[in-house]
């Protein structure tokens, strides 16, 4: 059975697309290219690279335009290309300390170099290609910040107020500013066909780049000079460039095989310094044995990310001795409660004694049942007793006292005799002496334990704590009453001196 002609023209359209898909051979340039470590050399200077404007070199990376006011700044390479088709890679870094940057970051391809102007930084009606990374918005469209493409044959002047839009080959709409890591660009003309690729910088992946742009039918000049260029206005961003890596993509393999003899010759030169200095580091090593080994200068440095995530670690580990240090008082917290509710719980529930001091007469729990009286109260009676003792003894003192001063004779202020009184008075506090004296060796000669219905054994009928306390104050209210009116009567007295 014949093909049909459906079948052939699908087939010879796959094949050209096929053969006309085909990957172009790379060759590095390292003459086009820059990037770290010793990116610049110590005069300040970048090898096969010129820089101009404000833009500073170091050792790591390239910083075009700091971060001030009104600032410009470029870098041009020295020779121009020897290949038709190209591929670079850069690696740059727009941060800046506001909300929105300016003005922006370039990448050139022109047929003659660039000086100071007004677009990014260079000069205006260029011929070649311009790879603009606006990050102000001229136009307020809120579409910044931009990646656009725009080819210029000597004639355009770049509008300014649109942003170019009028102008632009393409573009796409891409964050690039304050991002965690580098941003990756991969601009590639091959075939009169323009292709930008962009890594916006949330992940450090060399291979995660998307299609930003691409346009066909782009004819640049075979001939020319790459460049990078930025500015800032009124607002300010840091523009630093860290890798800049250019390949030339070859189109046959006759010329691939001229390219892997060359890189077989580089590579032969290589070995052979390698091995020198190899043979030089063992001499070195053999005459001085205690010599350490230098630290290795990756060591000295460590990477934004690394420096983080070490921040953080620190700041978790000292979150974590507090709330350790605040648990171990927690639990120091309830280990005494807990030890004070099982004491307060013993004498409660248990009446344990425990130990006793020398001296007091140990606590006993309350009667279950009956009349008698319980240790407690017996404590407290004796207490009152011993208050009237001491009060007893003190008024009696008075009363000699006062007998001393007279001679002997009886008390009397004015018309008025008052040693009745105080012969009664005295009366009273012997019989309260005896009493008290009564009940106090009735207590003492009763037995501590308790019988079988809660009352104490030997003292049947003990005088109550409410009929002790009762007589303590009466009899304290007749004695603040006769000093009362001994005060007063010692008063009108006074007066007739």
């Amino acid at each position: 059975m014949d093909p049909s002609p459906i079948v052939i023209t699908f087939a010879a359209f796959f094949l050209l697309a096929t053969v006309s898909g085909q990957e172009p051979f790379r060759r590095f340039e390292y003459k086009y290219s820059f990037k770290p470590p010793y990116l610049s050399q110590k005069d300040g200077t970048v090898p096969f690279w010129e820089h101009s404007g404000n833009a500073i070199a170091s050792e790591e990376n390239l910083r075009i335009t700091p971060s001030l006011k009104s600032q410009k700044g470029m870098i041009w390479s020295k020779l121009p290309t020897a290949f038709e088709w190209w591929e670079v890679e850069i690696l740059f870094r727009v941060t800046g300390r506001g909300r929105i940057g300016a003005d922006g970051l370039a990448f050139w391809f022109t047929e003659q170099k660039g000086v100071e102007g007004p677009v990014f930084g260079t000069s205006d009606k260029w011929v070649g290609l311009g790879v603009l990374f606006d990050t102000f918005d001229n136009d307020n469209k809120h579409n910044n910040p931009y990646i656009m493409a725009m080819v210029n044959d000597g004639t355009k002047a770049y509008d300014h107020q649109n942003d170019g839009s009028t102008q632009q080959l393409a573009g796409c709409l891409r964050d690039f500013r304050n991002k965690p890591f580098p941003v990756r660009t991969k601009v590639m003309y091959y075939k009169n066909v323009l292709s930008i690729f962009i890594n916006n910088g949330m992940s450090n992946s060399d291979t995660d780049y998307e299609l930003c742009l691409r346009a066909e039918n782009v004819f640049l000049p075979s001939r020319g000079y790459f460049g990078l260029s930025a500015a800032t206005g009124g607002l300010a961003d840091d523009h630093d460039v860290q890798k800049f890596m250019t390949w030339s993509l070859l189109l046959d393999s006759a010329t691939y095989g001229d390219v892997t003899a060359e890189q077989q010759k580089f590579d032969q030169e290589f070995k052979q310094y390698q091995d020198q200095l190899d043979k030089k580091k063992e001499e070195y090593h053999k005459e001085h044995p205690d010599a350490k080994k230098e630290k290795d200068d990756d060591d000295w440095f460590e990477e934004e990310q690394i420096r983080e995530l070490r921040q953080i670690f620190q700041g978790q580990s000292e979150l974590r001795g507090l709330v350790q240090t605040l648990s171990r008082k927690l639990d120091e917290i309830v280990g005494r409660q807990e030890t004070t509710i099982s004491l307060v719980s013993s004498f409660q529930g248990q009446g344990a004694i425990g130990h006793i001091p020398q001296g007091q007469i140990p606590m006993q729990p309350p009667a279950v049942g009956g009349g008698g009286m319980a240790r407690h109260e017996v404590d407290n009676m004796l207490a009152a007793s011993r208050e009237l003792l001491t009060s007893t003894r003190d008024i009696k003192t008075l009363l000699q006292t006062m007998s001393a001063n007279n001679g002997g004779k009886p008390a009397s202020y004015g018309n008025i005799d008052i040693t009745g009184s105080v012969n009664e008075l005295k009366d009273g506090i012997n019989t309260l002496k005896r009493d008290v004296s009564a009940v106090s060796q009735r207590v003492h000669s009763a037995p501590v334990g308790t019988g079988a219905s809660g009352q104490m054994g030997g003292c049947p009928s003990c005088v109550s704590t409410t009929v002790v306390v009762a007589m303590g104050f009466v009899q304290m209210g007749v004695i603040l009453g006769y000093l009362l009116y001994k005060s007063s009567k010692e008063n009108q007295a006074k007066k007739f001196y």
